[in-house]
């Protein structure tokens, strides 16, 4: 096999990048490893869409938990749409599409069930349980460095640690790190999650998943709750609807070609000072009318109360070394002989809460289940 022409292939297209692109070249991995044809960011697409993980994608919530309607988004349907908004912007900018769509397909492996609602869930338990914080962007960090093989590339990790979807932005900058700087990011943040808020992404691609993030919920959000009657189109403000428009096809459209025509030949990703303003008047308004209510009162006590049970219960079972208990059998029987050894009883119990899907978490949770412990 003629491996040098065969790379020279893949890497064909990366003579015609930006200078502002990120290079295969420029690609570190936390640890050294002899790479095959496939160029690195290329690599860590096969890795991520591979893992067991990326299919619980299916099961997880977006938004709405308490839905049996399969027209409303799960997570597997938003990671593809950032993956494709994302993919779009990248190709008119003509920065790397290996390297966006490797940090997109993965930027949410680390949310938990019931999107945001469990999140902050297991975030509370972690305060009190570990004197730490929880929070998927670093979890998912967390998720490929320490229980998986998978030794993505910096740049990919970096990305996913940097994605946060929920912080709009006119303008985006990349900011240049070492391996050693990313480290202690993400050690910093995994104490303390909101440290993270105030990191940029170290590549121009990672900043196009940022703002795709945006973009790949904040139209589809809207499309899923008038679905189920939790709002009308007229309810969104004219002042938005007039500059974005009102379908998450006219959003998508709009906020897409606004970043291209303002960041072409740029170091830096940014919106129009219009587009900026109704974007976060319209994420605003998804807040105060869509997010809010995701959950009612009721349901999140109860799931919160729930979360909090199976976990006191795993961790029981672990100090208990009952080898019966799910906790065995679905996880830590996958998990390598470093992460059993170097991981506290505690952590591994939020990393298996962490993984699930919201199936696998009701059914956890169901006092048919919690009976048959009990009695």
């Amino acid at each position: 096999m003629n491996e040098k022409k065969i790379k020279d292939n893949f890497l064909n297209k990366e003579k015609y990048l930006s200078c502002y692109a990120t290079k295969s070249s420029d690609a570190i991995r936390l640890k050294e490893e002899k790479e095959d044809i496939r160029p690195p960011y290329f690599h860590d697409i096969d890795r991520i869409i591979h893992a067991l993980s990326y299919s619980r994608y299916m099961d997880k919530t977006q938004v709405f938990s308490e839905c049996e309607n399969d027209h409303i988004s799960r997570r597997m349907v938003h990671v593809q749409l950032v993956s494709k908004t994302a993919r779009t912007i990248g190709r008119a900018l003509n920065l790397n599409e290996d390297l966006i769509e490797a940090i997109a397909l993965s930027h949410d492996i680390g949310h938990t069930p019931l999107g945001h609602s469990g999140e902050a869930m297991l975030d509370e338990i972690c305060k009190s349980e570990l004197n730490t914080s929880f929070a998927h962007n670093i979890q998912g960090v967390y998720y490929y460095m320490r229980l998986t093989n998978a030794n993505l590339t910096i740049q990919v990790l970096d990305g996913i640690m940097c994605h946060n979807g929920e912080l709009v932005s006119e303008v985006y900058e990349p900011v240049k790190k070492t391996k050693e700087e990313f480290l202690k990011e993400f050690n910093e943040a995994f104490v303390d999650a909101k440290k993270s808020l105030k990191y940029h992404p170290m590549t121009l691609e990672g900043c196009v998943v940022r703002i795709s993030d945006v973009i790949g919920y904040i139209g589809r959000d809207i499309e899923d709750a008038i679905i189920l009657g939790k709002i009308k189109r007229e309810d969104i403000p004219k002042e938005i609807t007039d500059i974005l428009g009102s379908t998450n096809r006219e959003i998508m459209n709009t906020i897409i070609l606004d970043i291209i025509n303002n960041s072409l030949d740029k170091p830096y990703i940014k919106m129009s000072e219009e587009v900026y303003k109704a974007l976060f008047m319209l994420k605003d308004f998804n807040y105060n009318h869509i997010y809010k209510y995701s959950l009612t009162k009721d349901e999140y006590d109860r799931y919160s109360k729930g979360m909090k049970d199976i976990y006191h219960r795993y961790l029981l079972d672990i100090e208990n070394d009952n080898i019966d208990s799910l906790i065995y059998k679905d996880f830590l029987a996958h998990q390598s002989p470093n992460y059993l050894t170097n991981t506290s009883n505690k952590q591994k119990v939020i990393d298996f809460i962490a993984g699930m899907t919201d199936d696998y978490f009701v059914e956890q949770i169901s006092w048919k289940y919690l009976l048959f412990f009990l009695f």
